[in-house]
């Protein structure tokens, strides 16, 4: 008697599969707050076209990743920018500043604002970069 189409074999699963939300080793290095299992198996499995995101401040906008970055910065006694506001100032209203950063990155009215400049002497040279 032939198998009808509800016996029919089923699919086979490839070697290299993983179940949903295993990350290779590989990946143990990034910032679990930023780098979601979800895009690191779409880097595994389709890589980047051309080597490049073209989109990144939707995967930096939630509020954990934008504290992280505020924990980093501060951790690496960072100064202020080209608008004065310097670490100990942005954090006594850190909640307010972290939530306006993260609306106006969702809405899309986020704009940069231009980087201080800082010459860099260089080792075993009279120039600067």
């Amino acid at each position: 008697m032939r198998p009808g189409p509800a016996e029919a074999e089923p699919a086979t699963v490839p070697a290299k599969a993983t179940q949903a939300g295993e990350t290779p080793a590989r990946w143990a290095w990034v910032e679990r707050a930023v780098w979601t299992d979800r895009m690191l198996t779409a880097l595994d499995q389709h890589g980047v076209k051309g080597g490049k995101w073209y989109s990144l401040i939707d995967k930096v906008h939630a509020p954990a990743n934008l504290l992280a970055a505020f924990a980093r910065v501060k951790a690496n006694r960072g100064s202020a920018g080209v608008d004065h506001v310097t670490v100990e100032r942005f954090e006594a209203r850190l909640d307010e500043n972290l939530d306006q950063l993260h609306v106006s990155l969702c809405d899309g009215t986020y704009r940069p604002q231009a980087i201080r400049r800082a010459w860099i002497p260089k080792p075993g040279s009279r120039g600067s970069r």
